[in-house]
């Protein structure tokens, strides 16, 4: 069955609605938002310190005063003796407003048994308050969302922790 000029143009036109509408989908604030959280937990759990650091902005500052270089050290010393890190998320809710966005959620932390293993899951899974995240699109491009502030008010974490 030969396709026609016609057929192929209705054709092409309706795989470039598809695509796009598929785009727009995907490409949504709070999908941009959630996926880009999952992915930082990711490369936590599997000690990515380059990937983890390619979601943190540049003026990242948290509320324990740690800004993007002293997060990424923090994460790389705490995590250092831990072993078969799993990170997960519940009750997630992202809300967004014109260029940034707030990620809420519980983060649960489960890996092989250790004393430090221990002390963190009595720490991170006893939080009564949710995990924030508030994160910035850096420019126009819908993907290009960076890590700008961690929090936690029931979390303290010295100065001198590490």
């Amino acid at each position: 069955m030969p396709i026609s000029l016609r057929g192929g143009f209705y054709g092409g036109l309706a795989v470039a609605v598809c695509v796009g509408l598929f785009l727009l989908w995907l490409w949504r604030p709070e999908r941009q938002v959630k996926r880009h959280t999952e992915n930082f937990l990711h490369a936590i759990e599997h000690k990515d310190w380059t990937a983890a650091g390619n979601f943190i902005a540049s003026d990242y500052h948290d509320q324990w005063d740690d800004d993007r270089p002293r997060v990424l050290e923090r994460m790389h010393e705490g995590f250092r003796y831990v072993r078969g890190l799993r990170i997960t998320a519940l009750s997630v809710s992202v809300q967004c407003q014109q260029r940034r966005a707030q990620w809420s959620g519980r983060i649960w932390v489960d890996g092989s048994q250790s004393e430090v293993m221990e002390l963190l899951k009595e720490r991170v899974n006893s939080l009564p308050r949710p995990f924030e995240l508030e994160w910035h699109r850096g420019s126009g491009k819908p993907w290009d969302w960076k890590l700008a502030r961690v929090s936690n008010s029931a979390l303290e974490i010295p100065a001198d922790a590490y």
